[in-house]
This record gives C-alpha cells, sequence and structure tokens, in this order.
C-alpha cells in the first residue's frame, strides 16, 4: 500500500512521532493506522496514542431526566454557528423531552414532536435553517437516583459533552461531582468487569511488547505485566480512577464515603468518533473556481 503524506502527517499528530518513525510505522504495518500506532507505541516512540475518535461535527448534546430515568441525545449539525442559534436549541430541547420516554434511537425519531415525527421535524428545520442537521444517537440510563451534568453549555441541559451518573445512596451533589468528573476524565467503562475484553488483551499484548524490547527475562515481564495492567485499570475505569474532587482518593471510595453506589454512567461528546475531510483555504477556493 501506498503510503501517502497525509497518512504520515495524521499518525503523526495522533502519536506526537517523528516524520520518520511515522512513516517506517506505517510502511510496516501496511498503512493500518491502528496497528502503526501500537506499533509506534512497542518501539516506545509515541509520546500519546490517543486512539478516541476525533471531534468533527458540531452540535448539541442535551440530558433530560425524570425520576430514575435519564436520557442524552446528540443533534449534529454542520457548523457551531447553527448550535448557537435559538431555534435550533429550542428543537433539541424538544427531541430531549421526547427521548425520555423512548428506548432507542429508532423509536426516537418516529415518536411524535407536536404532530410531527422527530425525523420530519428535523427535516423541516434542515430547509430553514439551511444547513444539514441529523438526531445521530441517544444513550439511555436507569437507576435509584440518576443526575445529570453539561459541560460547555450553550443552553439550560445542552452542551459538548453531557453525562448521565446513575447511583444508589448519596446525593445529588455528589452524583453531580462524579458527572463532572466523567466529563473531564472520559472514563472507558464503570470498573473492569465492564471493560471489553478485546481492549484489554490488546493492551496486554502490547504492555508485554514494550516490555520484550528492554530484553528481560519472561519471569521478570510477567511480574511487569501485573503492574502496568493495574495502572491502566486505575486509568480507564471511573471506578478506579482518581478523583477530580479529591485525587488522593478514588472515585470508589469516594463513592463509599458519601454513602453511594455508582450503577452506571454515559457520556457523549458531540461529534465524537466522525472524521471530516478537511481541505486547505487555497484548495476549497481553486475547486470551488472550477466549478
Amino acid at each position: 500500500m501506498a503510503i501517502t503524506a497525509s497518512m504520515v502527517k495524521e499518525l503523526r499528530d495522533t502519536t506526537g512521532a517523528g516524520m520518520m518513525d511515522a512513516k517506517k510505522a506505517l510502511t510496516e504495518n501496511n498503512g493500518d493506522m491502528e496497528a502503526s500506532i501500537d506499533w509506534l507505541r512497542t518501539k516506545g516512540l509515541a509520546k500519546a496514542a490517543k486512539k478516541s475518535g476525533r471531534t468533527a461535527a458540531e452540535g448539541l448534546v442535551a440530558v433530560e431526566v425524570s425520576g430514575g430515568r435519564g436520557v442524552a441525545v446528540e443533534v449534529n449539525s454542520e457548523t457551531d454557528f447553527v448550535g448557537k442559534n435559538s431555534d435550533f436549541q429550542k428543537m433539541v430541547a424538544g427531541i430531549a423531552a421526547v427521548a425520555i420516554g423512548t428506548d432507542d434511537i429508532d423509536a426516537l425519531k418516529a415518536a411524535d414532536m407536536n404532530g410531527k415525527s422527530v425525523e420530519q421535524t428535523v427535516t423541516d428545520a434542515v430547509a430553514v435553517i439551511g444547513e444539514n442537521m441529523s438526531v445521530r444517537r441517544m444513550s439511555v440510563l436507569t437507576g435509584d437516583t440518576v443526575v445529570s451534568y453539561v459541560h460547555n453549555a450553550a443552553a439550560p441541559g445542552m452542551g459538548k459533552i453531557g453525562v448521565l451518573v446513575a447511583m444508589t445512596g448519596g446525593d445529588e451533589a455528589f452524583g453531580k461531582q462524579v458527572a463532572m468528573h466523567i466529563a473531564a476524565v472520559n472514563p472507558a467503562s464503570l470498573s473492569e468487569a465492564d471493560l471489553d475484553a478485546a481492549m484489554v488483551e490488546k493492551e496486554k499484548q502490547v504492555q508485554m511488547d514494550i516490555a520484550r524490547e528492554s530484553g528481560k527475562p519472561e519471569a521478570v515481564i510477567e511480574k511487569m505485566i501485573v503492574g502496568r495492567m493495574k495502572k491502566y485499570m486505575s486509568e480507564v475505569t471511573l471506578l478506579n480512577q482518581a478523583f477530580v474532587i479529591n485525587p488522593d482518593h478514588s472515585v470508589g471510595d469516594a463513592a463509599k464515603e458519601a454513602g453511594a453506589t455508582i450503577t452506571g454512567f454515559v457520556r457523549l461528546e458531540v461529534g465524537e468518533g466522525i472524521e471530516v475531510i478537511k481541505e486547505d483555504f487555497a484548495a476549497e477556493v481553486a475547486k470551488a473556481a472550477k466549478g
């Protein structure tokens, strides 16, 4: 596979590796971006392998809570300007209010909203506002208590990041602190039991490859991996993460002190996982001039 300059740039931007190292990684892995990131990590050449989806789309995430049920909905637009539009915000708030009574994205799109389906409402808004829009995804969370939080709020109950936390015991103030932590740190799962097994195995293999590069005996490597995987769990699982409110305690320990048991969470960020191809301004003008 031909390795292009744009592929090298993307890998460099993602990992912080040097140009030649990035090119070699791509060459060794036949252009596979994920495999190249792991290769650089194994060689100790990646400064920060950020594999999370790049946020490219605009719009808003809205949260709604009713009793022990909460919902977070992402509605996308093409530009951030539309996200600040009061009519768009009003529509998103209405969609979230409808979503609290539905179970999935398909049911939400088909649900009635002021005499029209949610999907038709969005289609009509496209014609008025002049930008493409979509109800991209939604998540439902239930529990004894569900608390919501919106980071970088554009209007009440909606912003760039929406978080829901379900728990038993504790109080709303503690739940809000946990939600703020989740917005900031973005854990992969609640606990080790909820973590994707394939994700854990992949990380373990990467860490073993890194350890083997040191030339240490296998017996020593096995002991090293135990410590490294424990550190990994403390970074990606909510209950094991250092609590941003009090870094001397884990979130799990803080919950015990607050008399709470965290049973689940949802975190939606606008545009997460969507890539948009960007052209430089000169190329865009030239393309437009050609018709």
